[in-house]
């Protein structure tokens, strides 16, 4: 049975994200590294969007906005995002980019084999494939289990969950400057549902109809109003050019109780998402830089999780949407109206002061939090 000191369960964004810092710190040369997952990452699967305000991963940036657009059926409202920008990043383009830095170091290794199994024994770990078994000292494991948060009732678990279509429209239709951040004038239908566009040209965008609930749809649905809204816009011929699909849990569960001192969940099964959102990119490169610099010092991985405000703040609104899903663009609505688009977005990115924070929270329905709050705080003590 070959041994590694760290063996990574899975290679999404985390995992990648991960080995990619490790491999900038030049730190972990003496480790040896094995990637295990039985996808081989070749493919353009997902897109992923974050707002920076500094130049994170610019190389493989394929788009970018200066201003975000927010609209319901009440209002419209154009933001200048200055000093972020909002960024696109496609899979295939991070895969490429990091694959090809792990091809050049001697101590990493990437195995196309599905994980079936891992455990802690007394001195090491054992992780195990459909067709071998590797130990290690260490194991960061990103294969979400659902069903740890679904046989649980105490932390409230809402699904983002989305179809996109990458459309060329025959029509000048779209204006590339300026990407459509929530557009609530859909039909709610009971839920939190939006439309989120991501124009590239004028005559090209990413189109997703997004729901935060805790129910899926039939893909008909999703793409029946994707239909819908391109009519809407006033776009009537046009070709698909690309497809994508996909559903991020968004949940406060305590992911990081199930650490133990040589096993770390990172990703979705480590609670790395932001849980009001959905974002993972932005959480991502923070936490992947956080836990590099970690391992420098610490061996001990119980220790490396740490609760901040912005869980609780994520908390209250998940209980929220919860027990009725259908505030979620009252509430968002609220907030974009009005409030300053910078410190909304710093605090999106979780990094406010308690005073900006109070700043973003007083323009939501107090009522709606107040209640929550409360309700919150009588949960936790009994």
């Amino acid at each position: 049975m070959k041994h590694y000191h760290y063996i990574f369960t899975g290679t999404g964004l985390a995992a990648l994200m991960t080995v990619y810092e490790m491999i900038r710190s030049g730190k972990f040369e003496d480790k040896t590294i094995l990637l295990l997952d039985e996808n081989p990452k070749q493919t353009n699967d997902r897109t992923w969007c974050f707002w920076d305000e500094n130049k994170n991963f610019d190389t493989i940036v394929s788009k970018k906005w200066d201003t975000a657009y927010f609209k319901n059926e009440n209002f419209e409202r154009a933001m200048m995002l200055n000093p972020y920008q909002y960024k696109m990043v496609k899979g295939l383009d991070f895969y490429r980019l990091v694959f090809d830095l792990i091809a050049k170091q001697k101590n990493i290794h990437f195995v196309n084999q599905k994980v079936i199994d891992f455990q802690e024994l007394d001195n090491l770990c054992v992780v195990k494939t459909e067709t071998e078994s590797y130990s290690c000292n260490q194991i960061f494991n990103s294969v979400f289990n659902p069903q740890k948060v679904k046989n649980q009732t105490k932390y409230p678990l809402i699904q983002q969950h989305f179809v996109g279509w990458f459309i060329k429209s025959k029509e000048v239709i779209f204006n590339p400057e300026c990407a459509t951040f929530m557009d609530f004038s859909v039909t709610q239908k009971g839920n939190t549902r939006f439309m989120y566009v991501l124009p590239t040209s004028e005559t090209e965008a990413l189109l997703e109809y997004t729901l935060f609930s805790k129910e899926l749809l039939p893909k008909e649905e999703y793409e029946t109003e994707i239909k819908n809204y391109l009519q809407k816009l006033g776009v009537t011929n046009y070709e698909l050019m690309e497809k994508e699909q996909g559903s991020i849990p968004m949940s406060c569960y305590p992911f990081w109780n199930q650490n133990t001192k040589n096993i770390l969940n990172i990703g979705s099964a480590g609670g790395w998402t932001k849980a009001s959102t959905g974002y993972t990119f932005a959480s991502t490169i923070k936490k992947s830089k956080a836990l590099v610099q970690f391992l420098i010092t610490e061996t001990d991985l119980r220790k490396f999780h740490k609760t901040t405000k912005f869980w609780f703040y994520d908390l209250l609104l998940l209980d929220i949407l919860n027990k009725k899903n259908e505030l979620g663009s009252r509430i968002f609505s609220a907030m974009f109206q009005k409030g300053n688009p910078t410190v909304i977005f710093k605090f999106l990115d979780e990094e406010t002061s308690f005073w900006e924070d109070l700043h973003v929270i007083w323009k939501c329905p107090k009522g709606l939090f107040i209640k929550a709050f409360l309700q919150r705080i009588l949960r936790f003590r009994f």
